[in-house]
């Protein structure tokens, strides 16, 4: 670890920091006062993100209670990464080891993710959030986290899958295997359970994703040299050709998807403190047809801050041919089925739906099927299709509304739109012959 103290023990200042060769590299950071650490932060590049705790807007864009932290310190410290995956895990292991007293959104962790490891013969490697962590219904062999930012956290367990490929919730109970775990199978994202030496092999995967969420990565790098040598040993030159690739992505993970510094808000609370919220996905639904002809659907996508403001992210639009007739509700349920299907794609932190109870209800009814926990409302319209309410049935659900309201609002706008216009393109060549 890396670092700068003031000796003379007063609050830093910018010329203490300009004083700092903080690398242009991802890593983790920490201001101290004496050996007590104040507030442990993750950075994208640690230059860039420790020297906005010195510009003159500190009051209004981090908040008086982060600007009291920094006079208080007296020393900075901190330890590079290789990527910002390994940022975020070190992060995580760092707070819950010091618990400093200025991260105080990790305090109250319960509406946080976390990573984990089921305790099953096969054991599946799952997110689930603080609040239902208790309630979960498969037993727990390890946990791993809080994480804050779900969205990365997702992106995340998309490029580890890649390297240790493992069974998800979607997964099936052993010795079952689902449709969605045989096409996972097919396409190299989950273990051949049915392998003379599954059960070996997969301990060793789960081994390594241990390692890796402990933040052990030399231990981890240790242990696959050792699989590579034993298997090169017994002339197994394949499978010491697979560890041989593990190796070489643990040493150059690319997760420029995670590089998202942007989506981090701060927003000052009536008592003054700085709380730092994530920008969240929003996924919006929506069914068009005439008559149950030229059926389609459409999924859109809103990035919102919880400050109102949201930002339709249009490369993220999908469009779905569907099979249903004049059935708005089995649309919808096909669209859903068809989109939890292409785990590659960014999971939603919100769901929502257009429509009313029914809507709602076959949502909510085909999220709990994949094993995720996702929350879900609808939005109910007037005879002029204007927005008349939103409908939410869980806490988070409600709490996520009201926050999110506008945001909301446009992601079923940007829906509504966007199938109209994919509808009539697609009547329209259907017409054209």
């Amino acid at each position: 670890m890396l670092g700068w103290s003031n000796h003379r023990n007063n609050s830093m200042t910018l010329n203490d920091f300009k004083k700092l060769k903080l690398p242009d590299s991802p890593g983790v950071y920490f201001f101290k006062k004496g050996q007590k650490t104040l507030y442990i932060g993750r950075a994208t590049s640690l230059r860039d993100r420790v020297a906005s705790y010195f510009k003159n807007d500190l009051v209004a864009t981090r908040g008086q209670f982060l600007v009291d932290m920094v006079a208080q310190a007296g020393s900075i410290a901190w330890e590079e990464t290789d990527s910002v995956l390994e940022a975020i895990i070190l992060e995580s292991n760092l707070i819950k080891k010091h618990k400093p007293k200025y991260n105080t959104k990790e305090k109250d962790d319960r509406s946080y993710n976390y990573v984990v490891i089921t305790n099953e013969e096969f054991p599946r490697v799952v997110l689930v959030r603080g609040r239902v962590l208790e309630q979960a219904s498969h037993s727990i062999r390890e946990k791993f986290g809080p994480y804050p930012q779900g969205s990365l956290l997702r992106e995340a367990l998309v490029i580890i899958r890649k390297i240790f490929p493992f069974r998800d919730e979607k997964s099936g109970a052993i010795p079952g295997i689902s449709h969605t775990e045989r096409f996972y199978q097919s396409i190299g994202l989950s273990p051949d359970v049915s392998a003379p030496d599954a059960k070996k092999e997969y301990a060793k995967t789960i081994r390594n994703i241990t390692l890796f969420f402990e933040g052990q990565k030399k231990a981890l790098v240790k242990a696959l040299n050792a699989d590579m040598k034993s298997y090169a040993k017994v002339r197994e030159f394949e499978k010491a050709e697979n560890v041989k690739r593990k190796l070489y992505a643990i040493n150059h993970i690319q997760d420029v998807a995670l590089i998202k510094e942007n989506m981090q808000t701060n927003i000052i609370s009536s008592d003054g403190e700085s709380i730092e919220r994530n920008t969240i996905r929003l996924e919006a639904y929506d069914v068009a047809h005439l008559g149950g002809g030229s059926v389609v659907g459409v999924m859109t996508v809103v990035e919102s801050d919880g400050t109102g403001n949201g930002v339709a992210n249009k490369n993220e639009y999908r469009k779905f041919k569907l099979n249903r007739g004049n059935d708005d509700v089995g649309g919808l349920r096909e669209i859903l089925s068809r989109r939890f299907g292409h785990p590659e794609w960014t999971m939603p932190d919100l769901i929502a739906v257009d429509g009313g109870i029914a809507q709602k209800n076959a949502a909510e009814k085909i999220v709990a099927e994949t094993g995720l926990a996702i929350p879900v409302v609808s939005i109910v319209k007037d005879d002029r299709h204007r927005p008349r309410d939103i409908l939410a049935s869980t806490s988070e659900a409600k709490k996520l509304s009201a926050e999110h309201r506008a945001a909301i609002l446009l992601a079923n706008a940007e829906a509504h739109r966007f199938a109209i216009a994919y509808h009539r393109r697609t009547r329209a060549k259907k017409l054209l012959g």
